[in-house]
C-alpha cells in the first residue's frame, strides 16, 4: 500500500519539477535573447556606428547648397562676433606695448624698419595695400572651391580645419584686444592706407567704422593664407603650383608687417590657431585632412560584375578552351 503511494508521489513530483525546470530555463533563455524591439534598437545603433566610421574613413561628397549656406552663415557670424567685441582702446594699447617691447627685447622688433622701408617705394606699398584688402578673401574662397571640385573626399576635413581655426581666433579677439602697429600710440609706424590715400584696408579710411580695429591677435591673414598654402602644396600636382602654395603665406607675412597691420607675433598666433584646427580635424577623421581619399570610396569603388559560368556565351567558353 505504501509503495504505490510513494511511487505516485514520485511520479507526481517529476512533472512538477520538470515544469518548474522548464519554466526557469525558459526564463533564462528569454533573458538572454532580446525581443524584437531590442534587436531593432541594437541594429540601428550598429548601423549608426558603422555609418560614422565610414564617414570618418571616407567623407561623403559635400552638397553644394549646404556648403554655400554654411560658408555664408559662418562668415556673417564671424563678422558679427568680431565687430561686436568691445573696442577697449586702453587695453588694446597696453597689449600692443607689451608685444612691441617683448619683440625688441628679443632683438626681433623689425616691423617699424620694414614698414618705413617699403613705404618709401610707392608702387610697392600701394600694391601691398590692395593685396591685404583683397587676396585674403579671393584666394581663400578660390582654394575652397578648388578643393570642393577636385578633392571632394578631403573637402569636409579641410573645411573643418578652416572653421575651427577661425572660431579660435574669435576667442582671441575677445580676450586679447590688440592695437595694430599703425594705431599704436608712440610707435612711430606709418598707416600706409591713409598716407597713400588708397583703398586697402577695412580697418583704415572710410571703412574703419564697420570693422573692429583692435581685433589683430591672432592674424587670420596668416591663418587663412597658411591654410591655403598647405592645401595647394599637398594637393596640387604641378611643381610650380605647389611652389606658389609655399610662397603665398610668406608673401602675406611680408605684407601684413609692411602695411603695419600686424606684428609678427600676431602671425605666430595665427599659426597656433591653424595647428589646433588641424588637430581637431585629426581627432574627428582619425587621419590628417590631406590623407583622406581624393574621392569618396563609395564613388570610386567599381566592383566587377560576376555571373555563373553557365551564363557565359558558348563562343566565349570555346575561346577560353
Amino acid at each position: 500500500m505504501g509503495e504505490p503511494t510513494e511511487n505516485h508521489a514520485a511520479g507526481a513530483g517529476r512533472p512538477g519539477a520538470a515544469q518548474r525546470s522548464g519554466s526557469v530555463a525558459g526564463q533564462a533563455r528569454t533573458g538572454r535573447v532580446p525581443d524584437g524591439a531590442t534587436r531593432a534598437a541594437q541594429s540601428r545603433s550598429a548601423a549608426i556606428r558603422s555609418r560614422v566610421r565610414e564617414q570618418r574613413r571616407s567623407p561623403a561628397r559635400p552638397r553644394l547648397w549646404f556648403e554655400l549656406a554654411l560658408i555664408g552663415v559662418s562668415y556673417w557670424l564671424y563678422s558679427l562676433v568680431r565687430n561686436a567685441v568691445p573696442e577697449h582702446a586702453t587695453t588694446a594699447q597696453l597689449h600692443s606695448s607689451w608685444i612691441w617691447h617683448f619683440e625688441r627685447a628679443l632683438g626681433a622688433g623689425v616691423e617699424r624698419a620694414v614698414n618705413h622701408g617699403v613705404n618709401s617705394v610707392t608702387w610697392l606699398i600701394v600694391g601691398m595695400n590692395y593685396y591685404y584688402a583683397t587676396l585674403h578673401f579671393i584666394v581663400t574662397i578660390g582654394v575652397l572651391v578648388w578643393v570642393y571640385r577636385r578633392h571632394p573626399g578631403r573637402y569636409a576635413a579641410a573645411r573643418t580645419v578652416l572653421f575651427v581655426t577661425t572660431g579660435i581666433a574669435l576667442v582671441g579677439f575677445y580676450f586679447f584686444p590688440l592695437a595694430p602697429p599703425r594705431l599704436m600710440t608712440g610707435g612711430g609706424f606709418i598707416d600706409t592706407v591713409k598716407i597713400h590715400d588708397t583703398w586697402g584696408s577695412m580697418a583704415s579710411g572710410p571703412a574703419a567704422h564697420v570693422s573692429n580695429q583692435y581685433a589683430a591677435m591672432p592674424s587670420m591673414h596668416i591663418g587663412w593664407s597658411l591654410w591655403c598654402g598647405l592645401a595647394i602644396f599637398f594637393l596640387a600636382r604641378r611643381a610650380w603650383v605647389r611652389a606658389l602654395g609655399v610662397l603665398y603665406p610668406l608673401a602675406t607675412l611680408v605684407v601684413i608687417v609692411s602695411t603695419a597691420n600686424h606684428f609678427w607675433m600676431d602671425a605666430v598666433g595665427g599659426v597656433v590657431c591653424l595647428s589646433v584646427g588641424f588637430l581637431v580635424a585629426r581627432l574627428v577623421y582619425h587621419v590628417w585632412a590631406y590623407q583622406l581619399p581624393r574621392t569618396p570610396a563609395r564613388e570610386g569603388d567599381e566592383r566587377p560584375v560576376t555571373v555563373p559560368e553557365q551564363w557565359t556565351a558558348p563562343t566565349a567558353v570555346a575561346g577560353r578552351r
